[in-house]
Parts: structure tokens; C-alpha cells; sequence
């Protein structure tokens, strides 16, 4: 039982402060006016004082409150690593046999693994929560048994009692990683970027030599291997061979010893863009449209346009001087002998072989092709006259062959089966107007050799054929009215999007590559995509795993030509994706997760936060330390041991208030007083008398 006196105003403090300074006043007056009674007086307003405050006994029967010490366990995945495990249970056993032996005292054990979306080791959070989960006045103390590599250590929460850690790992540990420590997240397609990495060896390493090997591997290709030096910071050059998601690979060899070979590698995802598409038009005889392919390709800022067109065939004769025809002769050998290669794309619209071009020069463009190269030949009624692209070197690679027939009647484009499934027009009909597409009135008719048709025109004939040759790509558009569709007429068309595509497609751009394994990472979720212009569904995907796990799945349709699966990844990691002849990388969260970044066992980010509440960080191969009582405010820590503070919470189970004095005998002997005191001074003015 506990007693406490209380007190409890019987009028507002203020007031009663306010007749305390009233009364002292008075007694000062009677003393100077050297009253005998002046001494009754005041025992006589202290009694009315003390009326007035009511003082009570309090009287409580307490039950005393056990004291809590946290222990947070770091499970996360840099804890598994070495015989750290053995370590932390140990610890821990130790930890709750020693709070057991204490009086009165409870030990909270909190353990927390990976943080989600790969957010580390959060043993501050862990530490906060536990905290959130107790009352403070009973938390005598917390442990951590860690790693030290914690990811949170910026939002310790703070803590009525010391904190201490206990460092799992040991010194002898040492462990080998790869770093990239500088990677851009895009680069253009031929153009040499640097790349940074750095091979470390932390800890106590033994001498392994002062090189190690790395492997290098971009997208699915074979890796290749060099010997580089450890410690250094390298500088790789490294140029994209294609654009869109280009996956780079690194990985080092394991090395007896080392703590882990999860940080042994890295993935670098680099998107690979175009600095700018150099394109090539040559126009012949002037018609609608020509306008309308100049305004098309000049409207996108990254098109680098040369437009060699032919305003005057050598057999005009209407007498302008040569000289006053240009400016400055057009360079012709510089454009298709000198600098063909530098083109991604040459387009011959409407183009006739009238001798501008000697045959020396469409030989350039078939070797252009053949060796990479793309040209789009739009064709018109020219297409199956004498002069023809048709009867020039160019024959060799065309996809068709004019048959002189020229159809001339109004149509809409449509798309062939194949159209629906190609990536050049496949879902064109969706950005139809409404109405569907405008008309053409204009067809060159022309009969496949080879190659895909993706649109038709009227009686299913041949209207956009695509074909490869050797490393490049040709296509045909046997009608000269696509400008139609940019002019709006009748609601027009998606020239746009479908020129658009086809530059890209002519490019080699990935992503509009015909039989295409795609796969998108979003979190843990793999999105795998499937496109094929093939008729019969796509075979088996096969998924090897970081780990070497296979997984084998079937991809559902989701429209003509597209097959799609949203699977979720078992772990972080580079996965390997094999369908058919086609094979794929990508990488789920990063290569090496945060938890392995860095792995040794070090003191230093729970340090500052250990010594800001008077704890210790002792290391679990030295020993485990003693726990002591000290008290609050005092270092927490010394040379093998740990302190908790004890902290005497107790709760309330009964509360008594009596008062000392009753009131009324407190007013009685106040009345008394001031009655003496007036006796005593009558008495003496009597005497005087």
C-alpha cells in the first residue's frame, strides 16, 4: 500500500493565492502596529489556509508491472549467409536465460526477414512496431541481433531505455562482388558508350591474385570471358547491336571461401534509341502524293529527309540553259556511291529509270540491301512501263513483278490474314474511322514472287508486300494513292502509324520483328508475350531460373498471331526464355538483392544510432555479455556487459482519499485563534487603561 497527501482546492488556486497575499499584508500591519495577537492572527489565517487547499491522504494498493526487454532477431536473407544462424540462436537462448534469471522481468522476441519490393533489412521498423506494441513505461531495454546491415537506420525510433546490438559474422569473413557503378539507362544504336564497373574483394580476402575473370553475355548470345584487374575501376566500352531492351550479363566465377556468390553478378538493362533516321527519298515524275511523303517524314524531328526528286527528264528540250536549272549540281555519286551506307531507309516513289541514274547506282542499293540496307519502293502506273524499277538491277531483290495492268477504280485497302498477325499492320483496323478507311482509286498490279502479303486491294491483289533479302529488307506499295488517306479524304486512314511502322520494321526494330518472345517485369510478375505470323500455335515456353530451375509453360491467345501469360517469378534474377528457335533474357528486380549488396558484418550504420541511447554493439564471437541493472540516464554498456534500466511500473488496483483534517475542525480552530488574538489585544488596551 502506498500513501500520498493530496491536495484538493476547495476554491480555484488563484483566489486562494490572491487571500494568502491579503493575509500576509494584515499580519505585516499587526506586527507594525506591534499587536499582541499578531502571532494568533497568523496561526489563525494559516488555518483558514489550510481549510481552503483541503489537504487528503491518498491511499493506493498497488500491483507491480514486470519490466520488458525487445529482443529483434534479423532473419533476413544476408543473416543466412556463414554459421550466422547458429550464431543468432545461440544468441538468442543466451539472451532469454539471462532476462529469466532477472527479477521481474519478460523478454519480447521480434523477428523480421526480407522487407518487401526488395527494401533491405527494416530492423528499425521491426524495432518501432515493437515498441508501438508495448507500454513504454515497461520497456527496460531493447537488443538487435544483426548483421548491422540494416536499411532503415535513419528512422530509429526513440526508446525510454538503452538499445544494444549484437554483431553476428566474424572477422575472418571476406566476400568478392561486382558493382556497376555507373550504366546509362539508354543509349543510340552503333554509337560507343562507357560503361563502369569495379571487381572488390572486402574483408579479410586471402591473396587470390591481383586479376579475376568476369563474363560478359548481351541479350542471349554466347558470353564471352576476360581477365580484368581486381579493385580498380573499369571503364567498358560497350556499343548496342540493336535497339529497344538491350540485356547486358556480367558474372564472376565463385571463389572458395568468399561469403556468397549472390553479388558474383549484375544486369544491366539498356534501351537502345536512334539519334536520328536518315532517310533517302527520290521522286519521279511529280503526282499528289509526293507532297504528302515529303510532310510525312518532315514532321518528325528525328527524320534526317534528303529528297532527290526529277523535275526535268533528259528528254525535255525546252531550252533553259543547264546552268540555270540549280543552284549547284545535285550529288548524285555522293548520295549512292559515297555515303549509301549512311541511310537507314531510301524510299523510290513513282521513280522511273529515265538515265538520271546510271544502273552502277541501283546496283549500290541491291549491294545496300543485301547487306543491311531497306527500301520502300511506292509504286504507280510507272511501275509496269518500259522504265520500270522493274528492268534495273534493282529486279533481283523485288518481292514482285509488274504484270502492266493498272487497275483504276475505287477500293479500300483491307488486310490479308497475314496482315492481321504481322506487327506492321496488325491492329491497323482499330484505328479505322468511322466508316472504315478512306478510299483509293489507283492499284499497279502486280504478281508475288515471294515475300508476305499485309494488305490486298480489289480481287485480293497484292497492295504491300514485305520481304527479306540477306541482311536487309525491301518493301512494295503498288499504289501511288496512299496520300489519299494523309489528306483525310473520306475520313483518311493511319498512313501515319502504318508508315511509321513499316520505317520501323525495315529497321529491324525488335519489338515489330515478325516471330517476336517478348517479356515485360513488372515487380515479380512476368508478363510473356508471343507473337508469330505462323498459322499453328507456338510450342512449349521453357523458363531456366537463376537458380537452374525449369519451368515449362503454354501461352493462351489473345488475338491472331499474339499468345500471352502472366507468370509470377519465383525470385530475383536473370531468367532465360526459350520458345521454339526463339530465345529471350530478362531480369526480375535487381541482379543482386539489397540484402546482398553489401555482406559483411559491420558496426558501422547502427553505431551512431547505438550510441545516442548509452548502448553497446558487442560482438556474438566474443562472447555473449552480461545484462545489469543501471540507472536511467546512465552509460549502458562497458567491457562485457549490457545494462537495462529497470523501471518499477506498477498499476493501481484500489484508491482511497481521506482528509487529513476535517474542514470543519480547521474553521473552528481558525475562530479560536482570531478570538484569542482579539482577547489577548482587548486585554492589554484594559491594562493600559
Amino acid at each position: 500500500m502506498s500513501r500520498t497527501v493530496i491536495f484538493d482546492p476547495l476554491v480555484p488556486l488563484p483566489l486562494i493565492w490572491a487571500l494568502a497575499a491579503v493575509a500576509v499584508v494584515m499580519l505585516a500591519f499587526a506586527i507594525w502596529r506591534g499587536l499582541r495577537g499578531w502571532p494568533l492572527r497568523g496561526l489563525a489565517m494559516l488555518a483558514l489556509g489550510l481549510a481552503l487547499v483541503n489537504p487528503s491522504l491518498q491511499e493506493e494498493n498497488r500491483k507491480p508491472l514486470s519490466d520488458i526487454i525487445l529482443a529483434v532477431v534479423d532473419d533476413s536473407a544476408s543473416q543466412r549467409l556463414s554459421d550466422r544462424p547458429a550464431q543468432t540462436e545461440a544468441a538468442l537462448a543466451s539472451l532469454s536465460a539471462a532476462v529469466a534469471a532477472l527479477e521481474n522481468t519478460e523478454l519480447r522476441v521480434i523477428r523480421f526477414a526480407d522487407g518487401a519490393k526488395d527494401a533491405g533489412s527494416l530492423a528499425m521498423t521491426a524495432l518501432a512496431e515493437a515498441i508501438a506494441a508495448e507500454p513504454r513505461a515497461r520497456i527496460a531495454g531493447a537488443v538487435i541481433i544483426t548483421d548491422g546491415q540494416v536499411h532503415d537506420a535513419g528512422l530509429a525510433p526513440s526508446l525510454p531505455a538503452p538499445l544494444h546490438v549484437l554483431l553476428t559474422g566474424r572477422a575472418t569473413d571476406w566476400d568478392r562482388r561486382l558493382v556497376i557503378t555507373d550504366a546509362p539507362a539508354f543509349a543510340i544504336i552503333g554509337e560507343e558508350f562507357t560503361l563502369k564497373l569495379r571487381i572488390e574483394d572486402q574483408g579479410a580476402a586471402p591473396a587470390l591474385g591481383p586479376e579475376a575473370e568476369i563474363t560478359i553475355a548481351v541479350d542471349a548470345e554466347d558470353p564471352v570471358t576476360f581477365s580484368v584487374p581486381v579493385n580498380t575501376d573499369l571503364e567498358l566500352p560497350v556499343t548496342l547491336p540493336h535497339g529497344g531492351q538491350n540485356v547486358l550479363h556480367f558474372s564472376l566465377a565463385p571463389v572458395e571461401g568468399e561469403l556468397t556468390d549472390r553479388n558474383n553478378a549484375a544486369v544491366v538493362q539498356i534501351n537502345g534509341v536512334r539519334d536520328r533516321l536518315r532517310v533517302l527519298l527520290v521522286s519521279g515524275e511529280p503526282h499528289a502524293g509526293e507532297r504528302v511523303w515529303r510532310n510525312l517524314l518532315k514532321s518528325d524531328a528525328a527524320v534526317d529527309l534528303v529528297h532527290f526528286t526529277i523535275l526535268r527528264p533528259p528528254e525535255k528540250q525546252d531550252g533553259v540553259p543547264v546552268d540555270e536549272l540549280a543552284l549547284i549540281a545535285f550529288p548524285t555519286r555522293e548520295l549512292f556511291v559515297e555515303k549509301i551506307d549512311e541511310f537507314d531507309l531510301i524510299i523510290f516513289d513513282r521513280y522511273r529509270m529515265r538515265g538520271i541514274l546510271p544502273m552502277e547506282y541501283i546496283d549500290n542499293v541491291v549491294s545496300y540491301v543485301r547487306g543491311g540496307g531497306t527500301v520502300l519502293v511506292a509504286a504507280g502506273p510507272e511501275f509496269g512501263a518500259v522504265d520500270s524499277l522493274w528492268r534495273s538491277p534493282l529486279a533481283e531483290i523485288l518481292p514482285v513483278a509488274p504484270t502492266a495492268q493498272v487497275i483504276e477504280e475505287p477500293f479500300r485497302p483491307a488486310l490479308t490474314e497475314l496482315g492481321r498477325r504481322h506487327p506492321v499492320t496488325e491492329g491497323l483496323e482499330a484505328l479505322a474511322p468511322e466508316g472504315g478507311w478512306g478510299r483509293w482509286f489507283r492499284l499497279a498490279e502486280v504478281e508475288l514472287l515471294r515475300g508476305q502479303v499485309a494488305m490486298s486491294g480489289p480481287g485480293d491483289r497484292p497492295l504491300l508486300v514485305l520481304d527479306r533479302v540477306d541482311e536487309g529488307r525491301i518493301a512494295v506499295l503498288a499504289s501511288d494513292h496512299a496520300w489519299l488517306w494523309g489528306r483525310g479524304f473520306e475520313g483518311g486512314g493511319p498512313q501515319l502509324e502504318l508508315m511509321k511502322r513499316l520505317a520501323h520494321w525495315m529497321l529491324k526494330e525488335p519489338e515489330l520483328a515478325e516471330e517476336a518472345l517478348m517479356a515485360a517485369a513488372n515487380g515479380d510478375v512476368l508478363t510473356l508475350t508471343r507473337r508469330t505470323i505462323k498459322e499453328e500455335p507456338p510450342g512449349v515456353l521453357t523458363i531456366t531460373a537463376p537458380d537452374g530451375t525449369v519451368t515449362e509453360l503454354n501461352l493462351a491467345q489473345l488475338s491472331p498471331g499474339r499468345f500471352q501469360i502472366d507468370w509470377q517469378a519465383p525470385m530475383v534474377g536473370l531468367y532465360r526464355l526459350e520458345q521454339d528457335d526463339l530465345t529471350r533474357v530478362v531480369a526480375v528486380g535487381p541482379s543482386a538483392p539489397r540484402e546482398f549488396v553489401e555482406t559483411l558484418a559491420s558496426p558501422a550504420l547502427l553505431q551512431p544510432v547505438v550510441d545516442t541511447m548509452q548502448g553497446g554493439m558487442p560482438r556474438l564471437e566474443e562472447g555473449f555479455p552480461a545484462l545489469r541493472a543501471v540507472r536511467e540516464g546512465r552509460p549502458a554498456a562497458g567491457r562485457g556487459w549490457l545494462g537495462y534500466t529497470p523501471r518499477g511500473a506498477y498499476v493501481t488496483e484500489d484508491l482511497r482519499i481521506s482528509p487529513l483534517v476535517p474542514g470543519w475542525l480547521l474553521l473552528l480552530l481558525a475562530a479560536g485563534l482570531a478570538v484569542a488574538a482579539w482577547l489577548a489585544e482587548g486585554r492589554r488596551r484594559i491594562t493600559a487603561g
